[in-house]
Parts: C-alpha cells; sequence; structure tokens
C-alpha cells in the first residue's frame, strides 16, 4: 500500500493475466478534476505529524493478525491515537488503519476459518470506534504466496474475498474498505471482492530491482515491470480507473555503493557516481563508474510527471509510501498535492522548468 521496503515483493512478473474489455476504462481524462484523493502512508515508528491539508487519506503502518488469528494487534496505538487528532484540522480527513505489509502472517490461518473470521470481522469495528478511525485496509500481502516469509494455501483467494465481505458486513457501507496490490495485479479475484472495495492501491514501486528501475512511468532498458504496465495489469483485472490510486515511492532501491532502501531525504550522490535521467522510462537514477544504475528512484521531476499521469488517465488519485521519507521541506509531497487537489493546472509542469 503498500510499503516500500517492509510491504513490496522483491520482484514480481510481467505478465497481467487474461485481458477483459477496457475500452471505456483506459479513456483519457481531459480535464483537471477539482479534487482527487492523495493516500500518505503514515508508519508507527515516527514521531512526525503529517500535514493533514496535504492528504485526504492516511493509512497507518500498521495492525497486524493476532496470534490467536481472529483479532488485531495496533503498533504503536498511542501514535494513532494523536494522528487521529490530525482530523480537528482537517474534518475532511480520512484516517484508515492498515493491516499487514510484507512479511506480516498468520492471513492465510484466520481467513480460512470462518469462526476467526467473523471475530476478526468484529475487531475491525472495534478498532474503528475505539480509535474513531474512518476505515480499514487490508494489506496481505500475497494470498497464495510466501514470497515474503508468511504461510500461505491454494485457497487463500478465495478466502480473501470471504474476508473481505465479512468485513463490510461488520464495520457497514459508510467505513472504507481498500487494499495495497503488486503491480502485477495478481492473488485477488477482482470481480469478486469490488463490491465489498472502496478503491484500490496499485503498489506501482519495487517493480524492478536494480540494475532496474524500483518505479519507472514506461519502459527502458532498465526496466521490467513500469507503473504504466501495472495500471494495465489492473485495467486488464476488470477495476474501473475510478478505483484506482497510482503509488508512488519516496524512496529509492540501491546496490553495491548504495543501501538497499534509501529515503528521499538522505539521497546523495556518492563519490565517482553520477545522476542520470532516462528519458524512455521517465525516471532518474545514479549510475557509478562503471556505468552501472546503482539506485534507483523518484525526483520532483518524475513525481511531477506521475501525477499529469494520473490526471491524464482519469484515476481516482495517489498514494506513496512513506510520508517521513519526503525530505523537511515536503518536496515530493507537495507535488502531489498540488496535482491531486486542484491547486496547480496543466501549465504547472512548464512553470516548474522555468525555475
Amino acid at each position: 500500500m503498500a510499503a516500500a521496503a517492509l510491504l513490496a515483493a522483491a520482484s514480481v512478473p510481467s505478465a497481467c493475466g487474461p485481458k477483459t474489455d477496457t475500452t471505456n476504462s483506459e479513456a483519457t481524462d481531459t480535464t483537471v478534476k477539482t479534487q482527487r484523493i492523495v493516500v500518505a502512508y503514515v508508519s508507527a515508528n515516527s514521531d512526525i505529524m503529517p500535514d493533514p491539508k496535504a492528504i485526504t487519506h492516511i493509512n497507518y503502518a500498521f495492525g497486524h493478525v493476532n496470534k490467536e488469528f481472529n483479532g488485531i494487534d495496533i503498533q504503536n496505538p498511542e501514535r494513532l491515537h494523536k494522528i487521529v487528532t490530525l482530523k480537528e484540522q482537517n474534518p475532511d480527513l480520512k484516517v484508515i488503519l492498515s493491516i499487514g505489509g510484507w512479511g506480516s502472517g498468520r492471513f492465510s490461518e484466520m481467513a480460512a476459518d470462518s469462526a476467526n473470521r467473523t471475530h476478526f470481522a468484529a475487531d475491525c469495528l472495534r478498532v474503528i470506534n475505539e480509535f474513531g478511525l474512518d476505515g480499514v485496509d487490508i494489506d496481505w500481502e500475497y494470498p497464495t504466496s510466501s514470497e515474503a516469509g508468511i504461510s500461505s494455501s491454494t485457497a487463500d483467494t478465495d478466502n480473501y474475498t470471504l474476508l473481505m465481505r465479512d468485513i463490510r458486513g461488520r464495520i457497514g457501507k459508510d467505513k472504507s474498505l481498500t487494499l495495497a496490490t503488486p503491480g502485477n495485479a495478481k492473488y485477488y479475484d477482482f470481480p469478486a471482492i469490488l463490491p465489498y472495495v472502496d478503491f484500490i492501491n496499485i503498489m506501482s514501486y519495487d517493480i524492478g530491482r536494480v540494475p532496474f528501475h524500483q518505479s519507472p512511468l514506461y519502459a527502458s532498458r532498465h526496466t521490467k515491470l513500469t507503473a504504466d504496465s501495472a495500471l494495465k495489469c489492473h485495467l486488464n483485472a476488470g477495476i474501473p480507473k475510478e478505483k484506482l490510486t497510482l503509488g508512488i515511492p519516496f524512496y529509492g532501491r540501491g546496490f553495491k555503493e548504495y543501501p538497499d532502501y534509501m529515503d528521499y531525504k538522505d539521497l546523495k550522490v556518492l563519490d565517482g557516481c553520477r545522476m542520470v535521467w532516462d528519458e524512455e522510462a521517465r525516471v532518474p537514477y545514479i549510475e557509478n563508474k562503471d556505468g552501472e544504475l546503482v539506485l534507483g528512484y523518484n525526483d520532483p521531476r518524475s513525481i511531477d510527471i506521475k501525477c499529469r499521469y494520473i490526471i491524464d488517465k482519469g484515476l481516482l488519485g495517489a498514494m506513496y509510501w512513506e510520508y517521513t521519507c519526503d525530505n523537511p521541506q515536503g518536496e515530493l509531497r507537495t507535488i502531489v498535492a498540488d496535482y491531486m487537489l486542484g491547486r496547480k493546472g496543466r501549465d504547472y509542469e512548464a512553470s516548474r522548468k522555468q525555475k
């Protein structure tokens, strides 16, 4: 949803699965809507408070399936209480508990048992009421897969559908129920779960590992899956564009000279390296003296381009991991807010280039 090192898979196949008719879904939106949504993941292990005017939704990361397989354990519940107080500054802000994340297990056992599912759904309602939340985000990564070191079963996909049905039935229609999905749009029965979910956050990051870009918009010699192909995978799976957000990383992925994971605020060019712009993929990267891609990331220019892409495709909005990865000036999140919340129009890219 969805969360960089904790959330995203090391790699995903590029196949999208069976194609359905998406003629209407892929129509270009040629007007800038007044406002889309901005979903920001906010981690439990930070004390930074987000700007409630720069986002529409906070996904608090994380809650986990408890050891009894029938309820929710919340990381740092005191911070969640503080995050909810941001609604005093922005009454329209939605605060959602994201349950799961990369390596978070016990979903398979919980969802396979009808009694456990019933108790878990009831606990979703409990935490919503106890913390004053606007819903829950089920970030099981991934049904039928043990890639993250969690248990799995061939029945997981069907049980996931039953889980979403049970949660929706318990929390009611006025609370949000969302999920984060990998770029290849696998693991979920989307036609079956669509009646229960409000929207879906595409994790269009960590979709390639160095020496490939981790979040390119389009294909180049340095790419595997791309954000554009991830969107097409989801549209081909039958999801309406109005129920999709596109994920944007506020971090980089590296190797050799660079660590595997690096916040945007910590990014720097090491001796012997240089920044390069991939005009085809529409993202930057850092290469070493041997010409190798050693850090793939997104910068203000590439995020600006992705935001215009979201508008052009008529998507619901943008999602990013993670709020505290941005620099103290809020350089990246400001661009996202300006576009998604209707603060800037079509001439924004041109005006930025002139600065």
